[in-house]
């Protein structure tokens, strides 16, 4: 437990670092690579050039410092960080040098204001965090070496087949090189992945969602090709995928993790609403109710650009003929002259809630959102507005806070 005095200092440099704080984590990242080159391979370098990475974290310490009475308040921010933390291998000895170059950077960055019984209480406050990440993460370890076909760390995984879904989005079907079994996992769960980047001379591990239902022999991903746009460079890992990975060739794959998770056995009404690649969490979710056979209600809600990317529409489609428990429903953003309403698509235009709650939203369902923040954030809006508590609204994070390509 940590004194009222430590506390104090701690709480009293939450206002300097929201804002500074990007100032300190952008020194502390680059400090840290050059004194540990070899996490390099840890962190997603594309978060790095992004400054993506600098900003997650230094809204991550100054919650932290702001919380520091009750850290329990976040807790369902740490289980997400501490799922992506084993999904990259982070180990005990990682916070050890993180530690050591956070703390230096604070000393470096604020300059006569890091005083020695300020840095005294942020390694003791550092220390408490450390004990409680340490403590979840060694428990999902555990937890995905029990079961079956379970691993720790990376393993050999081969592609078996490789599946373009749209213009987009392709699917690549992972089986395990050493013929072993494959986990179980629950539905809405990702992977990591990691692979070896040419143009940066080392490997690099992305996070992507399992797009099928669990029990096959083989773990599928559906992973979008990420162009550049926006100033933003294209995606480094799903251009390498699409570009050179084909079946029989070899990548490294971390178990299943995730917080965004379906009950598959529960018989709760399920909703899920997803705009773009955010489909592919909801594949797994929309496949598993599906292979049960137990009449749970289910309504999908996606939206798109266009036909074009518009991934496992004839999938869907024939799930929604086959069982009387499933239907969707589909947004163009762009209608073209060949596509057909009422079977490509259904609605033009964004997602709309409110104009299709009498075919979409049920009683008592839980709520699955996907896709980009600004999306996630206004149907998370418009449910609340229509009457859907908090507690049944559920959200994947893609990028610095999740899953992500």
């Amino acid at each position: 437990m940590l004194s009222e005095n430590v506390r104090a200092q701690v709480k009293a440099t939450a206002p300097v670092l929201q804002v500074h704080g990007e100032a300190l984590t952008r020194h502390f990242y680059q400090r840290m690579f050059r004194g540990n080159p070899e996490l390099r391979q840890v962190f997603n370098q594309g978060h790095q050039h992004s400054g993506q990475q600098q900003q997650a974290l230094a809204m991550a310490v100054a919650a932290y410092a702001q919380h520091i009475d009750d850290p329990s308040v976040l807790l369902p921010v740490l289980e997400r960080v501490a799922h992506k933390h084993v999904s990259l291998g982070i180990r005990r000895e990682h916070y050890d040098v993180v530690g050591l170059h956070l703390l230096a950077s604070i000393r470096e960055v604020l300059g006569e204001a890091a005083t020695d019984e300020l840095i005294d209480a942020w390694a003791q406050a550092y220390g408490q965090l450390v004990a409680l990440m340490a403590g979840m993460e060694s428990s999902m370890y555990a937890a995905a070496a029990a079961r079956q076909g379970g691993w720790t760390g990376w393993r050999a995984f081969r592609v078996a087949g490789k599946v373009p879904e749209s213009a987009e989005i392709t699917s690549f079907y992972l089986a395990p090189a050493d013929g072993g079994d494959v986990p179980g996992f629950l539905p809405g769960q990702y992977i990591s992945v990691r692979v070896f980047v040419p143009a940066l001379g080392i490997m690099q591990p992305r996070q992507y969602s399992l797009s099928d239902a669990p029990g096959n022999h083989w773990l599928r991903i559906s992973v979008k090709r990420e162009a550049a746009a926006g100033g933003s460079p294209a995606g480094m890992i799903s251009n390498l995928l699409h570009d050179q990975f084909n079946e029989g060739d070899i990548l490294d794959v971390a178990p299943p993790q995730g917080e965004f998770t379906l009950d598959p056995e529960a018989a709760t009404p399920v909703v899920l609403i997803s705009g773009g690649v955010g489909l592919t969490p909801m594949m797994s979710m929309l496949n598993s109710v599906a292979s049960r056979g137990d009449g749970r209600q289910v309504r999908f809600v996606h939206g798109c650009r266009d036909a074009s990317v518009h991934a496992m529409r004839d999938h869907v489609n024939g799930l929604a003929e086959r069982l009387p428990n499933v239907r969707h429903v589909v947004f163009y953003e762009n209608v073209g002259p060949a596509d057909r309403q009422g079977v490509d698509y259904h609605h033009a235009g964004r997602i709309d809630l409110r104009a299709i709650q009498d075919q979409a939203l049920l009683p008592d369902a839980d709520y699955y959102l996907c896709g980009p923040l600004p999306f996630m954030q206004a149907q998370r809006r418009v449910l609340g507005e229509l009457g859907v508590p908090p507690q049944r609204i559920h959200a994947e994070v893609f990028g610095t806070g999740g899953a992500g390509a």
